[in-house]
């Protein structure tokens, strides 16, 4: 990963329009590893002082599948029952799809363009697969998996699911057909995302044809990061991204514009950051080391349900 580098000239317009939020780093994919034997992931959150979950918070963990071919099998891989608590997962599937299903009665199958949006809260347990038909013909696989906070006051409310289908997220339309901004959650201009959220949040698709521009406004204090599925961009019309690549944005300004110097899918984040103190250990997120001792005995006690494998 590599800092943003400044010169006199850009400080200088940067102080006369203080409203522009400018990219403070860079970061390339990190070696992947697999999780289970069905998702080789390159790890973006946590990954560093600058990208660490206090840093991002609400979005403490993602996971990032990129482009990677599995071949046909008649056993789906994936990842076996693993228990979670205190906080939500999101799946964005891009290419194949996912079966998966949870302790609380939750489940279903993603596809390409599918969300799915469940919520852990005070505990549920999952598991996910790739679907059954998909892995017998196998084929390219494209997915981003983020955790996403829960305040104190709902870490403990009851599990809930939202299944996401691409036809039912809304769509803001670019001008002269350059491209179309999907809204799975929080607001671009008028059009208000599908998913229903516990604090603000912004989860954007940028899909932008070559030389299609997107500009984006968010508070200064909302933690911000645009991954780079396809194609790649320029922030600002200065700092480039590449395929793969994450730029976190600074917390200064609040506009900035993306251009697209080939066809481009942008995954937009940005989200309002909770001043709560973050206690983590393995699949439990919880504000004290007490509450992680609870939770691992309330695992341990079978209170997070049942769920076969």
């Amino acid at each position: 990963m590599h800092s943003l580098v400044t010169d006199d000239k850009f400080v200088v317009l940067n102080l006369k329009d203080m409203k522009t939020r400018a990219v403070e780093l860079v970061a390339s994919p990190k070696a992947p590893h697999f999780v289970g034997d069905g998702f080789r992931v390159h790890n973006f959150i946590p990954s560093g002082f600058r990208l660490d979950m206090e840093r991002m918070n609400p979005f403490i963990m993602m996971d990032y599948n990129s482009k990677f071919y599995f071949s046909p099998t008649d056993s789906p891989r994936g990842v076996d029952v693993h228990p979670h608590r205190g906080f939500e997962t999101v799946t964005i599937a891009y290419k194949g799809k996912v079966a998966h299903h949870d302790s609380s009665g939750g489940g279903g199958v993603i596809g390409e363009g599918d969300v799915q949006w469940m919520t852990a809260a005070s505990g549920v347990l999952h598991k996910e697969y790739h679907e059954e038909e998909w892995a017998k013909k196998g084929g390219e696989f494209q997915m981003v998996q983020l955790w996403v906070n829960l305040p104190k006051k709902d870490k403990m409310s009851a599990p809930k699911y939202q299944a996401i289908k691409k036809e039912d997220i809304n769509r803001y339309p670019l001008p002269d057909q350059t491209g179309e901004i999907e809204v799975i959650a929080g607001k671009y201009n008028d059009t208000v995302g599908t998913a229903s959220t516990f604090t603000p949040i912004n989860m954007l698709n940028a899909r932008l044809k070559k030389g299609g521009k997107a500009d984006f406004s968010f508070p200064e204090n909302y933690n911000t990061v645009l991954l780079v599925i396809e194609g790649s961009i320029v922030v600002n019309g200065k700092e480039e991204a590449p395929t793969d690549h994450l730029a976190l944005m600074e917390n200064k300004g609040e506009n900035f514009t993306i251009e697209a110097t080939e066809n481009a899918v942008v995954l937009v984040l940005s989200g309002e950051p909770m001043n709560e103190p973050i206690a983590a250990h393995g699949p439990f997120v919880m504000n004290t080391k007490e509450e992680l001792m609870q939770a691992f005995h309330d695992f341990n006690n079978g209170k997070f349900g049942y769920l076969e494998n």
